[in-house]
């Protein structure tokens, strides 16, 4: 079984617990106004067999043991590739690694089957409010939905993450409204709020694309503390530790 790898990073340590190796696959249904990685969205990448990867990836066994870490699969969109993604998934739990997957719900294949080697599912919410959450990726919300769904059969740990950017999801409304809808959400450990940035704008420039949100300031990352502290707080867990 072949994928599509957008990069690999082997000491990621904002993944997940631990130290991880990340696996960014290419390709993603979603157009998200905030996107950092633009360049991930269509076709492309390198070419990989799923083993090859798998015995990449083992080199780093031992990091992964002394820090509590694994491999977290991200994107682009994991779930665009639910095969290989399944595939890889089943051989590291075989291999007694610890999984993760970093995801915003939206793909395809079989989330049960895919769930039941992931040991931790980092969800990335992108709005509460379906409207918003078109406006936001162009996609409806109805398969994030059957995702959140597929984790709640599962009981596989879950984590929630969201991006604040300003003027958009920073407002005190839409905060106390995520807050609602999180609480609704399945085996909810830990939610990470995400301050906007303007690293990945290039990219664009680079694909001869217009930047969504060219004229939007990134996050302060302090304000976006405090905004984790005030609305998120019961949710705070220590980094590094392991589920």
């Amino acid at each position: 079984m072949t994928g599509q790898i957008h990069k690999i990073e082997s000491m990621g340590l904002v993944d997940g617990p631990g130290i991880r190796a990340v696996v960014f696959l290419q390709g993603c249904p979603l157009r998200c106004l905030y996107c950092h990685n633009a360049d991930s969205q269509g076709s492309g990448g390198q070419t990989m067999e799923a083993e090859a990867l798998v015995q990449r990836l083992l080199r780093f066994r031992g990091y992964f043991e002394r820090s509590g870490g694994g491999v977290t699969f991200s994107g682009g969109e994991p779930l665009a590739q639910p095969a290989f993604l399944l595939e890889c998934l089943e051989r590291l739990k075989a291999a007694g690694i610890h999984t993760c997957l970093d995801t915003s719900g939206v793909g395809s294949g079989d989330y049960d089957r895919i769930l039941r080697s992931t040991d931790l599912v980092l969800y990335d919410v992108k709005h509460e409010a379906p409207s918003l959450y078109r406006t936001i990726t162009g996609r409806e919300m109805d398969a994030a939905k059957d995702f959140a769904e597929a984790v709640r059969r599962s009981g596989v740990p879950m984590w929630v993450r969201h991006v604040v950017v300003p003027g958009l999801t920073d407002g005190a409304s839409h905060l106390a409204a995520l807050r609602d809808y999180i609480s609704t959400l399945p085996n909810v450990q830990r939610v990470e709020l995400l301050p906007f940035h303007k690293m990945g704008a290039y990219k664009y420039s680079q694909q001869g694309r217009p930047d969504p949100l060219a004229d939007t300031p990134a996050m302060d990352p302090q304000q976006c503390a405090l905004l984790q502290t005030t609305w998120f707080g019961s949710w705070a867990g220590k980094r590094g530790e392991a589920v």
